[in-house]
């Protein structure tokens, strides 16, 4: 009834099933559309209209091919999983829709909804950074165990929350697919105004990731100059860490004992820095 799905997170596969189980089918039910409404909670916040209309079509051919998954609330019901089918559905003046109703509590609802959408290969980073931050927000729950529910890992997790600080500008750009998200990793570390500024220019200049982690390291305070007697291999090592951690590093090294130092531009970058590590809270 369903195309495979990608693997989901631990503990979440068996509300998810690749396929609809035997029991499943039993409890499809023909639901008026109008006793359903959208889940308020849904992470998905954009909903590109061409696609939808693809749908709508494709829905007026052949039907609704997968219920979605409904929660009862009262007489009406909450839309936990398939809100592009239930609105193609509205598109196309389809009067019912196949439906399963689940009785779930409201955590894994959100959980169902999070992995429906995280899943599906068009869900912008914006919307899934957002996913994340209102799971975390609202259940009291690490990255870790984020990570673990959508089946990703912690770092990736923790690069796609930091979408999150970008200015309201960029974020557009980004979910209008005119920049990626690495173009906004790039320039988190930028003021608002020169965020946005950058944005152009990368637009403007069809510019790569690298050639953008390179204007902003130059648009920085200029490292001070190294001293004569710093060993080159030193020297090199440093530039090595400064671009796999994005940060400014120095070395100071002392016949066979030393420091290395990493600077960082707040709690967030911190963190960044220890996901890079692997350091554990």
């Amino acid at each position: 009834m369903s195309a495979k799905r990608k693997a989901l997170g631990k503990g979440l596969s068996a509300l998810i099933p690749e396929d609809l189980e035997k029991e499943d089918y039993e409890k499809i039910h023909e639901i008026d559309i109008d006793l359903i409404s959208p889940n308020p909670n849904q992470p998905r916040k954009v909903f590109e209209q061409d696609k939808l209309d693809e749908l709508t079509e494709s829905i007026k051919k052949y039907g609704v091919i997968q219920p979605i998954i409904l929660r009862k609330e009262g007489e009406l019901y909450t839309i936990i999983a398939g809100e592009r089918r239930w609105r193609a559905c509205k598109n196309a003046n389809i009067k019912t829709i196949p439906s399963i109703v689940r009785d779930i509590e409201n955590r894994n609802a959100s959980e169902i909804a999070l992995i429906e959408n995280i899943q599906r290969e068009d869900l912008n980073p914006i919307d899934e950074a957002n996913a994340y931050e209102f799971v975390m927000d609202r259940y009291g729950i690490t990255q870790e165990q984020v990570s673990n529910i959508v089946g990703k890992s912690r770092v990736y997790v923790t690069n796609i929350i930091r979408l999150t600080n970008l200015d309201e500008y960029v974020k557009d750009k980004i979910i209008r697919n005119l920049i990626t998200a690495g173009h906004g990793r790039a320039i988190l570390s930028l003021e608002k105004e020169k965020q946005k500024s950058l944005t152009d220019i990368i637009i403007r200049d069809n510019l790569s990731v690298r050639d953008v982690e390179k204007l902003v390291r130059s648009s920085k305070k200029p490292r001070r100059k190294v001293k004569a007697e710093k060993d080159k291999y030193i020297v090199y090592l440093e530039e090595l860490l400064m671009e796999r951690f994005s940060a400014r590093v120095n070395i100071k090294n002392k016949k066979d004992k030393g420091k290395i130092e990493i600077e960082y531009t707040g709690s967030d970058d911190l963190n960044r820095i220890l996901e890079i590590l692997k350091i554990e809270d």
